[in-house]
């Protein structure tokens, strides 16, 4: 797609004279509203009257205002949308015209049990408008109100310093004077103000329902009315799943289970001109080993022995419900490649009357979507049995840490969790060994044998050759010598205490991790618990180069490099050892995350950040996250394959993993949290009979030392209609693949690029459903696709990350570190990441559990009476509105008014009433299924750690740059109405 042109492009000609210019270029040209050699301000000149001051007086009522109360951003846009009417499920409208006055055509989100009906967005006099609010930022300047086209249906409005009459001149760039601050974007940051709105009072205008727009609240609450507790089942290929927020029962009959793989689309058109032309990408978020609630079946084990798996001789298919079995039994025909297989003589069955072999139901592989095999020795490194893995536990002994009780923090929660190190269903006790390391800037290794009576600590300071120095007694059984690890953890935080060592190593400390696992010849993981930026002398040494300068420019992009290219080689070499890390960082100032963070990406490990960390206040954060790490399903030393049928195939893969082929994704561990998103494309026709076959293979051995594969296999439908592919859409999983394409895409190009690409691709998807699959309507119209009908709103949200913009707030590191957590994540966390869970607390029904209801995440859905909880899966807000009910601060905080609550706490106190119960076992449901620990802040309305509260109202427009979603679905469909001219 190429940009839109320039700005002040002149009008198309064979125009009707009357009105203003099609929806097109001149509004948002190629660099929004500074092309033309206009470079973006970041402090302009004075603003329009309309936005002054109001971040100085939040809330403040139109009465107390020294300034005209700034109208929202929502109400401005009322001229601007006057003309588009949001119609979803792709049914034309009939012109507003033609509506009965003030009535709406149809409700806007019809209830689960009728038909589908479109819905429309049209302006009328019964929609109330937000209060005026300081939260959505300085709203867009008045527009005048809609002109209207000699054909009777309204046109876009004018543009400001346009005449309405006959032969007008085209908007020029000077126009727009200075940009609002923080705004360098080229989707709407708010639209631009300049001289020619500062004068006279606003016109009139209609205001545009914010209701009436399509709700991510409303879309996840009609799928649980119609899917919430049913048991779905996997029996027909190519079905779209229950949203990743509805809770229902998975039953495998022959397709893996969607807590495995999630598609965009669960129909794929049959040829690349079809997906050329709609730019839907195709893509599965995989998480191969995803938590299965304890009312689902786990996986079933199944062991050929030493003849191991049945495989197609060709493309190497694993034997799964694809396999047609033909003359008999005696032959198969693979379902990937159409290879004709003999079977082998120990797998011989006989079929029955329909051709499906009599013990279709005994064996997993022939009737589940998903299973596992026991492994031979062919699938072993060196062709011998694995050793079970080792887990290593590496201390930053520094000055500092020492002296703010860190290290002997750890010390006594390790005591604690080594009690429940993970062990396989049927085992006894674990079979991981642990090892103990303590570094400043030189290495400590300690023996820790069973049979002696204190610990011996051995020092490495040549750590510029990296060496273990024993061998035995390093590697232990926890049981075996529980007594001399207890001893040496209650030693460390002594040994060190009157060190002053502040300089610290990395590279080494990894290096030497990764050089125990392998003299000890197994796979394991590093726990590395650091605080400072690597300034000693050493392999993998930093520097600071946090530089606010580059913020903006074409260099940005170097802040998410690693620094040095120590870390890249060091990865390589860990996940060839099956070394996987993962990293606790407790940074005070800039520690360089885009560099410390890149062995455990690439080594499937994990990044916890406790940025200026206190222990009185952020040890239970850091103690649940270190338990939940130490316990989660894991498996070690993995390779995924993904095979496709023919027709198309795997290009493309994200995710904590590496790479030295096209074909083998190589992990050094892979958890129940971790998923890898594959984008396919097409190299032939597909056929819609046939339908098109993923295959999802992971070798890996498990935390008692066995090899195995996990298989999971998927069947999707494929047409020739566009229509089709649209309908099977799943709006979550497209933002994931959105997402995780742009996180990658910061390392190497502006970030202003990838923003305009996202524009651009999501007004093409829903201009393409458009032309091809919608009836014909007003062009005024924006049709979206019914399950497309909220990817605006989270495409805005990952328009406004951090990653993507940046803010005075977010630093480098904060930057780099969500950049990184996305890239691993599964549908379900980035569905929460992107648009936060937002639960009015004061409505709460103490008789039972159940959440109530979400609501938008906008500030026009925050009450002064009203206590919200607002959960992202990284951060947990309770936020308490000024006149928040005594009775209700009372039974949270035990304390008699809100002036009373301390800000500080960061659990709520047990207080022992239903209220307090209530909340805390909804904070506990919600954190249950999350990767990471959130902390929870409390924020009183009108005082300044607000501010990072109203980051997370991603419906609203962004405190420094960044769309409201209302901003956006205008731009969005301005781009459509150019793209179909």
């Amino acid at each position: 797609m190429k940009p839109a042109g320039p700005l002040g492009a002149a009008a198309p000609g064979g125009m009707l004279p009357q009105g203003p210019p099609p929806p097109g270029p001149h509004q948002f040209g190629q660099n929004g509203a500074h092309a033309q050699g206009h470079p973006p301000q970041r402090f302009p000149g004075p603003p329009p009257v309309n936005s002054a001051a109001a971040s100085y007086s939040p809330y403040a009522s139109a009465a107390q205002s020294p300034y005209p109360a700034p109208t929202s951003s929502i109400s401005q846009l009322g001229g601007q949308l006057n003309a588009m009417h949001i119609s979803t499920c792709g049914s034309g409208m009939a012109p507003p015209s033609q509506a009965p006055p003030g009535s709406l055509l149809a409700p806007s989100f019809p209830g689960p049990p009728r038909p589908p009906q479109p819905s429309i967005l049209q302006p009328g006099s019964q929609v109330l408008p937000p209060p005026p609010t300081a939260l959505n930022g300085p709203g867009v300047p008045p527009l005048p109100p809609a002109a209207h086209r000699q054909d009777g249906l309204p046109g876009p409005p004018p543009l400001p310093g346009q005449s309405l009459g006959p032969g007008y001149a085209p908007q020029s760039a000077a126009n727009y004077g200075a940009q609002m601050p923080g705004a360098q974007l080229s989707y709407p940051g708010g639209f631009p103000g300049g001289p020619a709105q500062m004068a006279g009072p606003p016109p009139p205008q209609k205001k545009l329902d914010p209701d009436s727009i399509p709700s991510p609240i409303q879309v996840i609450e009609n799928d649980r009315a119609t899917r919430l507790g049913q048991v779905y089942v996997t029996s027909t290929r190519g079905q779209v799943p229950p949203l990743v927020t509805t809770d229902c029962v998975v039953q495998d009959q022959g397709n893996a289970s969607p807590r495995y793989i999630r598609c965009t689309t669960y129909c794929f058109p049959c040829t690349s001109d079809m997906a050329k032309q709609a730019q839907i990408p195709l893509a599965a978020v995989i998480t191969p080993f995803a938590t299965i609630p304890s009312n689902e079946t786990p996986l079933y084990l199944v062991n050929h022995g030493e003849t191991g798996p049945v495989r197609c001789n060709r493309c190497k298919a694993y034997m799964c419900p694809f396999m047609q079995f033909m003359e008999g039994g005696r032959r198969y025909q693979c379902g990937f490649c159409s290879c004709v297989n003999d079977v082998p003589p120990f797998y011989f069955q006989h079929l029955d009357h329909v051709g499906r072999r009599l013990d279709y139901y005994e064996k997993p592989e022939l009737s589940l979507g998903s299973y596992e095999y026991v492994a031979t020795l062919d699938y072993c490194r060196k062709n011998k049995p694995p050793n079970p893995p080792a887990f290593i536990f590496m201390i930053d002994v520094s000055y500092s840490n020492i002296k703010n009780g860190l290290v002997k923090l750890i010390c006594e929660e390790l005591q604690t969790v080594l009690e429940n190190l993970p062990k396989e269903e049927q085992q006894e006790s674990s079979a991981i060994r642990v090892g103990f390391i303590t570094y400043n800037k030189v290495l400590h290794f300690f023996n820790v044998k069973s049979n002696l009576a204190q610990p011996q600590m051995m020092v490495v300071t040549d750590v510029s050759e990296v060496f273990v120095p024993l061998l035995d007694g390093f590697l232990v059984n926890y049981q075996e010598s529980q007594s001399v690890i207890h001893n040496l953890l209650d030693q460390i935080p002594e040994m060190f205490a009157d060190s002053n060592e502040n300089e610290t190593v990395f590279a080494p400390v990894i290096q030497a991790g990764m050089e125990a696992l392998k003299a000890a010849d197994c796979p394991g993981k590093l726990f590395i618990f650091h605080s400072s930026l690597p300034t000693a002398e050493a392999p993998g040494k930093l520097k600071n180069r946090d530089d606010k300068k580059l913020i903006n420019t074409d260099k940005e992009k170097i802040l998410f490099q690693p620094q040095s290219n120590v870390y890249d080689s060091l990865a390589k070499d860990c996940v060839t050892h099956g070394c996987c890390v993962t990293l606790f960082l407790f940074p005070n100032q800039y520690v360089d995350v885009a560099s410390l963070g890149l062995v455990p990406q690439l080594t499937g490990g994990t990044l916890y950040k406790y940025s200026n960390f206190q222990i009185h206040l952020d040890s239970q954060q850091f103690l649940n996250d270190l338990r939940n790490d130490i316990e989660k399903k894991i498996g070690f030393d993995a390779i995924m394959r993904v095979r496709t049928s023919t027709g198309f195939r795997a290009t493309d893969f994200f995710g904590g993993i590496f790479m030295n082929n096209t074909t083998d994704v190589e992990m050094a561990a892979i958890d129940c949290d971790k998923a890898v998103t594959v984008e396919f494309k097409h190299d032939d026709k597909l056929g819609e009979d046939t339908g098109a076959l993923i295959q999802c293979a992971v070798l890996y051995t498990t935390v008692g030392g066995q090899r195995r594969l996990r298989i999971h296999n998927l069947g999707l439908n494929c047409s020739s209609q566009l229509a089709d592919v649209y309908k099977s859409c799943e709006t979550d999983a497209l933002v994931n693949f959105f997402a995780k394409s742009a996180f990658k895409a910061v390392l190497h190009q502006p970030l202003k690029v990838i923003r305009e690409i996202l524009v651009n691709q999501t007004a093409h998807m829903l201009a393409c459903y458009r032309k091809n699959c919608a009836s014909p309507s007003a062009a005024s119209q924006l049709i979206l696709p019914d399950s497309m009908k909220v990817l605006p709103v989270y495409m805005n949200c990952l328009l406004k990350t951090c990653v993507l913009l940046s803010r005075p707030e977010a630093s480098t590191d904060e930057r780099a570190y969500q950049r990184q957590l996305v890239m691993t994540m599964g549908v379900a966390d980035s569905q929460l990441f992107f648009y936060p869970q937002l639960l009015p607390i004061h409505t709460l029904d103490v008789s039972g559990t159940a959440l109530p209801s979400a609501v938008r995440c906008s500030e026009s859905r925050l009450s002064e009476d009203g206590i919200f909880l607002l959960a992202n899966g990284l951060h947990m807000f309770l936020w308490l509105g000024a006149s928040s009910p005594a009775e209700l601060i009372q039974g949270l905080f035990n304390v008699p008014s809100l002036a009373h609550v301390n800000t500080e706490m960061t659990s709520l106190p047990k207080v022992g009433n239903p209220y307090s119960q209530t909340l805390r076992t909804i904070m506990s449901i919600i954190q249950q299924k999350r990767p990471y620990s959130m902390k929870l802040v409390i924020v009183k309305q009108r005082e300044q750690p607000e501010m990072v509260f109203r980051q997370f109202l991603v419906e609203d427009k962004g405190l420094h740059g960044g769309s409201s979603y209302v901003d956006f679905l205008c731009c969005v469909h301005k781009e459509i109405c150019q793209l179909l001219n």
